[in-house]
């Protein structure tokens, strides 16, 4: 099996240094490719320490956002290095090499399968089943407001008994933070919308995958950890800063690939107004207690 794993990075380089350490002797693992994706420090040079005859370390011109910089780190996987199955992880997530493994396998016996991942384990939320079904127009504005999705979760999500007694599941779509990818079908399908800075990557390769007619699994007897979006909370350290970055793609996402019309768009924004609200309310009760 030829399995590279890409990282992103952008001002987080010691998370990266952390990760790579970790995984760099994983036999499964023939190459890992880093990509800076211009950060504002000394990433970059700092990565350059870790380059190595398994270490490829990549600069991207700009920082285009998450999409972008996997892009850049999968296609040079492919195209260069040969390689056919491709871990894209985030630097904040622990993971083993028997669950690399096991993600490679399926790959490798299912070239109708474009992406697999496993359970993930939240350092605040606990362990998920990460799959969930793409959403029609209501379906994903209840799925963010963070009240509704809570409400109305059961109906949003596949229902548990879906998930019971097996194995491993077909989804819709799995999170972004770590899953192997079929670097072939994910070229070939386009790769992710590089028009999206940030969030909803996983719902857009999700379409793109469908599109191109393979499927997602999730994997339930291997696991890995996420530590609660940590890149991505140093970059933007406010939660009204990446709700709004949210708000963006899905706006972007609904347009372009649930194909809303101008009522929706109008209904769309007075949602999203209203999650805004709820979060200023929740920093200012935040700060409030701290007093």
């Amino acid at each position: 099996m030829n399995v590279s794993c890409v990282i992103l990075n952008y001002n987080d380089w010691p998370t990266v240094k952390t990760l790579v350490e970790r995984i760099h002797d994983y036999k499964i693992l023939k190459h890992i490719v880093l990509v800076d994706n211009a950060s504002s420090d000394d990433s970059y040079q700092q990565l350059l320490r870790m380059k190595d005859e398994k270490v490829t370390v990549l600069l991207a011109e700009k920082n285009g956002g998450y999409g972008s910089g996997n892009n850049m780190g999968i296609r040079y996987s492919v195209e260069q290095l040969g390689m056919s199955q491709i871990l894209i992880a985030n630097p904040d997530v622990i993971f083993s090499e028997e669950c690399v493994r096991c993600l490679a396998r399926v790959l490798e016996a299912r070239p109708d399968i474009g992406a697999a991942s496993a359970i993930v384990e939240d350092a605040v939320y606990g362990g998920q089943m990460n799959g969930w079904k793409l959403r029609g127009f209501g379906g994903e504005l209840l799925s963010m407001g963070p009240v509704s999705r809570r409400v109305f979760g059961r109906f949003l999500n596949y229902p548990e008994k879906y998930f019971r007694g097996k194995k491993a599941v077909y989804v819709d779509a799995v999170h972004g933070s770590m899953l192997m990818v079929n670097g072939k079908a994910f070229l070939d399908c386009g790769g992710y919308d590089e028009n999206i800075f940030l969030y909803q990557e996983e719902a857009v390769l999700g379409q793109r995958m469908r599109a191109g007619g393979y499927r997602m699994v999730l994997l339930l007897n291997q696991r890995y950890r996420h530590e609660h979006s940590v890149s991505i909370s140093k970059a933007y350290d406010t939660l009204t800063a990446r709700q709004r970055i949210r708000n963006q793609s899905e706006m972007y996402y609904m347009e372009r690939y649930l194909h809303i019309n101008s009522w929706q768009k109008i209904a769309a924004r007075l949602w999203f107004g209203g999650i805004l609200l709820e979060d200023y309310a929740a920093a200012l009760l935040g700060k409030c207690l701290k007093i």
